[in-house]
């Protein structure tokens, strides 16, 4: 019922948002990635994105088939594995961002585990700059990481706000310093909430800094001050500050894919577990437990 050619092609429009990044992205014609939606509706009996001169937008059920389309395509490119005789196996290096600590990461690495026994997988948390650089030198193969909405590199998981969070009975006083709980360097919220303060003129100071997601979400529980954090991962018995705070915005934030250069053996694993992590990506925007 639903093509494969026709879901990849959904997928890439669905991370652009753009039907020419879509088509370079997949070196096809413009009016191919239409016809491929198109066809995908047809067979929806739905609408998938709304659009016009400016802007393209999931529809809500073109947000459904996000989810339908990752799974549908990674049993697809399991099941060619299997009948064709291709083992996916050797050394993967991974990576992932703070951000995951809570989510249900730990459950896609698992069903990864299951479906690929010979893959010896080597999982690094940090800083996404931090994982960043270590891609850059070689050090790991794949990584899940933040990056700004400017930033041109990886595959596009998710876009998601930036927002203030911290304990509910937190009240800033706009006398004095915003008291900020924050990743050292290179840490991508830490340096989008120092940009935005200074902008603002608003002063700040730094009262918690820790390389530990856990370390920031003790110290914004205690009352200490408050951090940048994506919208969707809020994490438990932490909340979004209101307007009425007077903080300003923090913009956007993706969440992205990105492969390393070394070929070989890793270079497959690290498609299959990229593959996983896009299939599992509404697993991703919730917590565990």
């Amino acid at each position: 019922m639903y093509e494969p050619t026709h879901l990849r092609t959904f997928l890439a429009v669905a991370q652009t948002l753009s039907f020419t990044q879509a088509a370079r992205r997949l070196g096809l014609r413009q009016s191919t990635v239409s016809q491929h939606v198109r066809r995908l509706e047809d067979a929806t009996g739905r609408q998938l994105f709304s659009r016009d001169t400016h802007s393209v937008e999931l529809t809500e059920d073109g947000e459904a088939m996000l989810g339908f389309a990752r799974r549908i395509l990674e049993v697809h490119e399991q099941a060619t594995a299997f009948f064709s005789g291709t083992r996916v196996r050797g050394r993967l290096r991974f990576g992932a961002s703070e951000d995951f600590v809570l989510t249900r990461l730990p459950e896609i690495l698992e069903g990864f585990r299951y479906d690929h026994p010979e893959v010896d997988l080597e999982l690094t948390v940090e800083l996404s700059g931090t994982l960043h650089e270590r891609l850059a030198a070689g050090k790991l193969d794949l990584v899940l990481a933040k990056r700004l909405p400017e930033d041109p590199r990886g595959e596009l998981v998710w876009r998601d706000d930036l927002v203030w969070i911290g304990a509910e009975r937190l009240r800033l006083d706009p006398d004095r310093p915003v008291p900020l709980i924050v990743y050292p360097p290179p840490g991508i919220t830490r340096a989008r909430a120092l940009e935005v303060l200074e902008r603002q003129g608003r002063d700040w100071r730094i009262v918690c800094t820790s390389g530990s997601l856990s370390g920031l979400i003790a110290a914004a529980r205690a009352g200490l001050g408050v951090m940048a954090h994506s919208r969707r991962l809020i994490p438990p018995d932490l909340f979004r500050l209101p307007d009425r705070a007077g903080l300003p915005e923090l913009g956007k934030v993706d969440f992205v894919l990105v492969h390393g250069h070394r070929r070989g053996p890793a270079e497959g694993a690290a498609d299959a577990l990229a593959a996983a992590v896009l299939a599992g990506g509404e697993r991703l925007r919730r917590r565990s437990g």
